[in-house]
């Protein structure tokens, strides 16, 4: 049996539940028990103390602790989330949204885990703006977002899937920018030790290929589908939004074709990451990152 983790709940991690729920990793010959992380933090904690075999989330927390630790056993393989999930949505209509156009608003940023404002703040700098000289606003969770936009708290937010569309069918918001416009960045891979995947490297590329009809199916099924056939991940959400966020991914080419993670990828969020100062070094890919056979 595989204890997988499973790094926090999110739509954007939808080719994971579809290869668990359709069977496609037990078609590999794998028995894989998914259990929820209480914490992204303790994800890489759980994977380092042997709490769990293998995890997915972001190869931002495995360059962040070979940051820390050079020989730190963490290392990630494949890529399922390509590019960069989060919305900026603007109290007002923007069809025509420039980095330029936040100089003067009021910003509520993704604060809850590190990888969304180092990416935002690597985009503004590469458009030629300080991100220390924009309005961002006090830390408050994303689901507050919608809310503070409509009492006229703050101007534009940075936020994740459901909320945002949440916040455009209640009328609150309009979407401005979708951060996966600027192209694959290696979002979300699995990660696991070093000497795990050494030992069980079968395991490993079994996983991987299993996902890959999961990821055929996220892009090209109807988003109607692939909604309802997730509701009961996310009871919470009506579905027309849940519908509405899955075509919005798909739109964007959110999830990768391909589950290699390609060296470019892996630079550009490496490139985010030394700039917002999230880490204080340079590491190669190999370092962080194995090739996997997933044929």
């Amino acid at each position: 049996m595989i204890a997988l983790y499973e790094n926090l709940r999110t739509i954007v991690y939808a080719p994971f539940y579809l290869a668990d729920q359709r069977g496609y990793w037990a078609d590999q010959g794998l028995d894989v028990y998914i259990q929820l992380s209480p914490d992204p933090v303790e994800t890489a904690a759980g994977l380092l103390a042997g709490r769990a075999d293998i995890s997915w989330g972001g190869p931002m927390r495995v360059m962040l602790h070979h940051d820390r630790d050079p020989k730190c056993p963490l290392v990630a393989f494949g890529q399922i989330v390509a590019r960069d999930p989060f919305v900026l949505i603007g109290g007002e209509p923007n069809n025509a949204f420039r980095f330029e156009d936040l100089k003067d608003k009021r910003i509520a940023v993704a604060t809850e885990v590190p990888t969304p404002w180092m990416t935002f703040q690597d985009d503004l700098i590469r458009a030629g703006l300080d991100p220390a000289e924009l309005t961002i606003t006090p830390k408050a969770p994303m689901h507050t977002a919608a809310a503070r936009l409509a009492a006229g708290e703050v101007d534009v937010a940075q936020v994740l899937e459901p909320y945002a569309s949440t916040a455009v069918a209640d009328g609150h918001a309009h979407v401005w920018h979708r951060f996966a416009s600027r192209g694959d960045i290696g979002y979300t891979s699995f990660y696991t030790t070093r000497p795990y995947l050494e030992a069980h490297r079968d395991t490993c590329a079994a996983l991987l290929a299993g996902v890959r009809p999961g990821l055929a199916a996220v892009n090209d099924e109807p988003a109607a589908r692939i909604a309802a056939e997730l509701a009961s991940h996310f009871p919470e959400v009506p579905m027309p939004v849940l519908t509405n966020a899955i075509a919005g991914y798909q739109t964007s080419q959110l999830w990768a074709r391909d589950t290699d993670l390609p060296p470019t990828a892996f630079v550009r969020l490496k490139a985010a990451l030394l700039s917002g100062g999230l880490i204080s070094r340079d590491m190669p890919y190999d370092a962080v990152v194995a090739q996997m056979e997933t044929s």
